[in-house]
């Protein structure tokens, strides 16, 4: 039933984890995709590959998320090759260690400007070209740590709760335009975020255990929810937060 021939795409952060299964579930649904990399250049390419056998377009470019200028460079080249971007995904993040009292400024700031700039940044870029097609669709990528908190990273509950809060902004202010903007909010996933983490398997038993449904989901438990908040399916849905937890965190 979801269909979105015809759509263009950018996911940042889609090299890997919930942003490459993303860029993959929506190539299946018949949109095209452009990802970004800052790093992982062969990752990027293979998901390049990989929509190709699709049978859908894949641009690929690297951009430091948390820099303005790299941002409006990637936007005004994925304009320039298909003149409109129908769905943004706010994707790229990251997720340190801070205790509060002897953690540094820069571990703060980098949060700020990846998990949380990164993200108005590609709003600003992207917004104008959305209102002149009078439609769009903005899906970022909270967090549960954003409605619980998270005790040694609150620098990450801080960034994950503020792209709620702008989110639900942008869905009042973008209404009229028909751009709906929400939020997903994942809970642990077994993406490379974890990966170290998880190499404790008393830790990861410990999480799963927490879990209501016993279960650590795979990025792709992410990619459906966001390829719904992107489609018909979720026409009348606009400034929620769709939590994917397995039950861990149940809100009102």
């Amino acid at each position: 039933m979801i269909n979105l021939e015809g759509k263009k795409a950018l996911i940042t952060g889609g090299s890997r984890g919930i942003g490459r299964a993303t860029a993959l579930l929506f190539a299946r649904a018949g949109a095209d995709v452009a990802i970004n990399f800052l790093a992982r250049k062969e990752a990027a390419e293979k998901v390049r590959e990989e929509i190709g056998k699709i049978g859908r377009e894949c641009l690929v470019f690297k951009a430091d998320i948390s820099m303005k200028e790299d941002i409006n460079l990637m936007i005004n080249k994925v304009i320039e090759k298909w003149s409109r971007i129908d769905i943004l995904i706010n994707n790229a993040g990251i997720w340190s260690y801070g205790e509060i009292g002897t953690m540094s400024d820069e571990v703060w700031a980098e949060t700020m400007k990846i998990n949380l700039d990164g993200v108005f940044y590609a709003c600003n870029a992207v917004v104008p070209f959305m209102k002149k097609e009078r439609r769009g669709w903005i899906i970022s990528v909270s967090s549960t740590a954003a409605v619980r908190g998270e005790g040694f990273h609150s620098h990450y509950a801080a960034s994950k709760g503020a792209v709620v809060s702008f989110t639900k902004s942008l869905a009042v202010e973008l209404a009229p335009y028909n751009i709906r903007v929400n939020c997903v909010a994942p809970g642990w996933v077994d993406t490379d975020m974890c990966t170290e983490v998880f190499s404790n398997p008393d830790f990861r038993n410990e999480v799963q255990e927490s879990i209501p449904l016993k279960r650590i989901p795979p990025p792709e438990d992410i990619a459906g929810p966001i390829l719904f908040l992107a489609s018909d399916l979720a026409c009348h849905i606009t400034g929620e937060v769709l939590n994917v937890n397995g039950g861990s965190v149940l809100c009102a």
